[in-house]
């Protein structure tokens, strides 16, 4: 069968990118030494791309040298592109590295970048944090669209690419519901590959959580234009909590058509799941000064608590080529999510420094229904010897959110350690009413210029976003705009030398002025993050390194003489170091380091004025080595190291969470039963068990690690 490869060809792909003048980082210096030893260790190692069944299928960009991550991502109206071609920094693991990682939630991804950090697996939720700033699971996006996900979690199962952008990106992607400005989050649903498919793997994890994953992939028609993928998962029982469980069923279809000219895309998907048990967060009392010890991570501290989520997803994508250098394109998508939760809390009684807090109870549902959908042109041209790659795009996003909430009027006294019932609910449980009703909207247009046979690309855009906040049982209606800017530049130095700069910037809803304050009535248009950024990427042929310096501002509000303003904020000055590929044959690397300076440059009467941002790390450092053996055929060993500096809790920083660091190894054998192939992997979390808090911030709220785990798993391929 043909390897369909002309969905990835630069008629189908997004021409390059670009961003600010770049000058040259002498903080790359230390990753050059690092590629130009690999390079000079096995010249002639090419490039290892990696059986992805879908690298040809829908666009996405070819793997790398060691298969682990891809050679672009997508880029919202920029298109899915060469890493080489931009003016970002981004990062984007493949349905390889997914599955070697053994990866269950988006979290056991990402973490594998130094500038991304996430809470502990088994909470309510994923929340996620990049460049020092949140980015929650209602901001990540669905192949290019926002609102689509569940807020709890998405299984990985069905998805083929991770896709992250660092950085502010609202004039690549939008806006996303919540207004995450840190940067991005993409998945990308699996496609069938040429090679039939049919996969069955059985896994175990913890205690006694058994599972089974069913994955089935085929092509057919005329020059399999036609492609089916479906995936259905059910797992079970213990993980990592005592006395706990997780239920999770996942059923998914993707159907695809990639023609000549047309190439469409539907994806269902469903999915339900139940925790008992749930991995508890917390806050500290206000004035702590000394962090309480860390409870056993196989405790709840809120014994207990239960999750049921709900989601259902149906997206649909097409573009058709008008002619050799103009394409449209459009994409559509909605939603149903639900989830019930018990939701326990402290209202004020946080644990002090000897772990002693007051507990109530309570019952906290919510639903959301979300429509989201884009559609664009993008065509080719040349002025006399510069080059365009021009876009024009819109979408447009509305959710409906509905809530029902209750609590104990009581509380009960208890301990991290020694942790008391949860108070009985005696209030009826209710149904959600509506709470919440969003309308986001926006057009744009960026120019991509080449200027010297494309060795200099320039990348102008704007967006005009404007956010709609209804009025929902007599809360205070919110509309307004706002023009989002970027400015990029990529300069090829050489061959396999990317320079690269940008301005740009993020963009949250503002507010209205309440009636308590003296400039009631006022309302401020959406508020914008702004980022300045240089950086070199280097590829080396079988090492890609890269390097990058920023800064990103963002405004906070402030209440001077009565007058409710956007008066505060917040720096957050960065170096980030990155390198990843295989550096000789077998040795697959993925190392980075972040070092962060956030800080309080504008506070409300300036108190607090000069501190260090709560919940952000000043260091951050991962390395991670995939090895085949040569003394046994087939067999993979691997590792990872993940390192997190101390930080204050609060931004009045008297309490400093201890930095933490964890291990993580794994194997896998590849051979075959008959002509069937199998592969058997395992993985253990946390090896030395290690007890830590993990911190978040906006708002701020501790979560305990968690414990050593043991992953199983036996894939076989019929």
């Amino acid at each position: 069968m043909k390897n369909r490869s002309y969905c990835a060809s630069p008629r189908f792909a997004a021409k390059p990118l670009a961003r600010l003048m770049a000058q040259c980082l002498g903080t790359g210096l230390a990753l050059a030494s690092l590629g130009a030893a690999a390079q000079s260790a096995d010249k002639a190692l090419q490039e290892v791309v990696v059986s992805d069944q879908a690298a040809a299928i829908g666009g996405l960009q070819k793997t790398y040298s060691g298969g682990q991550l891809a050679r672009g991502g997508d880029l919202g109206i920029l298109g899915r592109t060469d890493l080489m071609n931009v003016p970002f920094s981004t990062t984007n693991y493949t349905s390889s590295y997914i599955e070697n990682q053994q990866a269950l939630n988006i979290s056991d991804v990402v973490m594998s970048d130094a500038s991304v950090r996430t809470q502990a697996r088994g909470g309510f939720g994923e929340d996620f944090q990049i460049r020092g700033f949140s980015l929650g699971m209602r901001d990540v996006s669905l192949n290019g669209l926002y609102g689509l996900v569940p807020a709890t979690r998405v299984p990985l199962e069905m998805i083929e690419r991770v896709e992250v952008l660092k950085g502010p990106g609202s004039l690549t992607n939008g806006v996303g519901p919540s207004g995450s400005v840190g940067g991005n989050i993409n998945l990308v649903t699996k496609r069938a590959g040429d090679e039939p498919l049919t996969r069955v793997i059985g896994t175990y994890m913890g205690k006694s959580q058994f599972g089974t994953h069913l994955d089935v992939g085929r092509r057919f028609g005329t020059d399999n234009q036609w492609g089916v993928r479906a995936n259905g998962v059910w797992r079970n029982g213990e993980g990592n909590i005592d006395n706990g469980r997780q239920r999770l069923g996942l059923g998914s279809l993707g159907l695809d058509f990639a023609g000549d000219k047309l190439r469409w895309s539907l994806d269902a998907l469903a999915t339900d799941g139940k925790t008992e048990e749930v991995r508890p967060q917390i806050g500290f009392r206000s004035g702590t000064t000394q962090v309480p010890a860390v409870p056993d991570a196989r405790l709840n501290f809120f014994p207990g608590t239960l999750l049921t989520d709900k989601a259902k997803t149906v997206i649909s994508r097409l573009e058709y080529d008008l002619n050799d250098a103009t394409t449209v394109y459009g994409g559509i998508g909605y939603s149903d999510t639900k989830s019930n939760q018990t939701f326990p809390g402290t209202w004020g009684m946080e644990p002090d420094a000897q772990g002693n807090f007051g507990v109530y109870n309570g019952y906290y549902d919510e639903y959301n229904k979300t429509s989201s959908a884009d559609a664009g042109l993008r065509t080719r041209f040349k002025t006399g010897s510069v080059g365009h790659t021009l876009v024009l795009s819109a979408n447009h996003m509305a959710r409906e959110t509905g809530y029902f909430y209750t609590s104990t009027a009581t509380f009960n006294p208890s301990n991290l350690y020694n942790p008391s019932p949860l108070p009985v609910i005696t209030a009826a449980r209710g149904a959600p009413s509506k709470s919440a009703d969003l309308t986001q909207q926006s057009v744009a247009i960026a120019d991509t210029l080449a200027f010297a046979n494309e060795r200099v690309l320039v990348t102008l855009g704007l967006r005009d976003q404007s956010i709609h906040q209804k009025s929902v049982n007599g809360s205070t209606p919110y509309k307004a705009s706002a023009v989002t800017p970027l400015a990029g530049v990529v300069l090829k130095a050489a061959r396999d030398t990317s320079i690269y700069g940008n301005y740009t910037a993020g963009l949250q809803a503002g507010s209205t002025a309440g009636p308590t304050y003296a400039n009631a009535g006022q309302v401020f248009a959406p508020q914008k993050t702004k980022q300045i950024e240089i950086g070199v990427k280097q590829d080396w042929g079988v090492l890609m390194t890269q390097a990058a310096l920023f800064q990103i501002t963002q405004p906070s509000t402030t209440t001077e003489g009565n007058v409710y303003s956007f008066g505060g904020e917040q720096r957050n000055r960065g170096l980030e170091l990155t390198a990843y590929g295989e550096v000789q044959r077998g040795l697959r690397l993925m190392a980075s380091a972040a070092f962060l300076d956030a800080k309080l440059t504008r506070t409300d009467g300036g108190v607090n004025q000069g501190n260090d941002a709560n919940g952000v790390p000043a260091r951050t450092f991962n390395v991670g080595l995939d090895w085949d053996t040569p003394w046994v055929p087939g067999l993979s060993l691997n590792g990872r190291v993940i390192s997190t500096s101390s930080m204050y809790f609060d931004a009045a920083n008297q309490l400093r969470m201890p930095g933490w660091s964890r291990v993580d190894i794994g194997a896998r054998y590849r051979t075959k039963v008959g002509s069937q192939p199998l592969v058997l992997r395992a993985s253990l979390e946390n090896v030395s068990d290690k007890a830590y808090w993990v911190t978040s911030t906006n708002p701020s709220y501790a979560t305990v690690g968690a414990p050593r785990t043991l992953i199983l798993s036996a894939q076989i391929d019929f």
